[in-house]
Parts: structure tokens; C-alpha cells; sequence
């Protein structure tokens, strides 16, 4: 198994140095499903400027000496309003209260080592020094007879359970990306996971 040797907080000008990179991995990190995402490298320039322009967003990186092999992401939730503002209408949340986790790729040559919950032990702590009491994500949903669904495949819902995150009723919002072998986006829907920042 290859080694993590340092995950460490990416903020301003690191952050930005390290997309090209973050984009690198999500394109090959999200075909595999459950996301089976077919994409390019200038969606992803387009989709990531949101860290750039946001002072408030953290990447955590993970590394194999000067490489990054790992990333997550976040900022807060109002800096995505439009994508997500209707998914929680309705839930009694405030959006301006939540932080919001978007991606977290790790190469699966790295797994196993605890980098998942380094990411979401930083991003956490970012959080909560910026002063949010309340921190989400979402995920994709598939259905279980999919074609594409490894016979192996094992969701990550008692991880995400057990780090004190919990579905939110109601709250799922509609994302167009490209699959694997379409030939153009459709909406899929995304879960959102809250819990509470103590």
C-alpha cells in the first residue's frame, strides 16, 4: 500500500496553486461509482473557481511526499445558494448557519490510513473557527439495481453515520454532470448529511 506522508489545511495562494491538481483527481477519483463522472479538465477549472473566490474556503490536502494524491474541499453553504439554496427550503435550516463539505477524493492506492476522517476533522475545525453551528455534505444517490454498481461496492453511510452526520428529510438537490457513456448531462440527485457543531 502507498503511503500518506502529510495531510495538511490549503488556504489562499496554496489553495489556489493546488486546483489544477484537486481537478486532476476528481476526474479520475469520481468515475468510479457510485459518481461515474466523465468530465474535463475546463468544467472542472469553472466549477473550482468557487474556492478561489470565496475567503472563507479550505482545501485539505494529502500527500505522497510533493504529490497530492488527496483532497477535500469546503466553504460556506451560502456560497453555493444557487446550487443548493432549494434543497434545504423548507428544512427550518438556515443557510447562512452551515458550512458546507463538498468533495473528497483520495487515489485508492492511499485508503485505509485515516485520511477520510482527517478531512472531515479539519474542514470541522475550520468550521467551527469561522463560527458555523452547523456543517453538511451530500451525496449522490444511485439506484441499487444500477448496471454500473460493483458487486463489491459498500456505501459510506455508516462512516458518514458514525462521525455524527445524519440525513436531512426532504433536502436533496439536483446536480447535471455527464456519466460514463452519455452523451450529454443529466440531473442526478445528491442527499445532504447535516450535523450539529459543537
Amino acid at each position: 500500500m502507498a503511503k500518506v506522508t502529510d495531510v495538511r489545511v490549503l488556504t489562499g495562494a496554496a489553495l489556489n496553486g493546488a486546483l489544477d491538481d484537486v481537478a486532476a483527481l476528481r476526474m479520475v477519483v469520481f468515475r468510479a461509482f457510485p459518481y461515474l463522472y466523465d468530465g474535463d479538465l475546463a468544467y472542472e477549472r469553472d466549477y473550482l473557481q468557487t474556492y478561489c473566490d470565496s475567503k472563507d474556503a479550505i482545501l485539505v490536502g494529502a500527500f505522497d511526499g510533493d504529490r497530492l494524491i488527496g483532497a477535500s474541499t469546503g466553504t460556506p453553504l451560502v456560497d453555493h445558494a444557487d446550487d443548493f439554496g432549494a434543497a434545504f427550503a423548507g428544512t427550518g435550516h438556515d443557510l447562512a448557519e452551515v458550512f458546507y463539505c463538498a468533495e473528497s477524493v483520495l487515489l485508492p492506492a492511499y485508503r485505509g490510513q485515516g485520511v477520510g476522517h482527517q478531512f472531515f476533522d479539519l474542514r470541522e475545525s475550520h468550521a467551527r473557527g469561522l463560527g458555523f453551528s452547523k456543517i453538511a455534505f451530500c451525496g449522490v444517490q444511485r439506484r441499487s439495481d444500477h448496471p454500473l454498481r460493483p458487486a463489491d461496492y459498500q456505501p459510506l453511510d455508516p462512516f458518514w453515520t458514525a462521525r455524527g452526520y445524519a440525513k436531512v428529510s426532504g433536502a436533496v438537490a439536483q446536480f447535471s454532470w455527464k456519466d460514463l457513456g452519455e452523451a450529454q448531462e443529466t440531473l442526478k440527485p445528491l442527499q445532504f448529511w447535516l450535523r450539529a457543531l459543537g
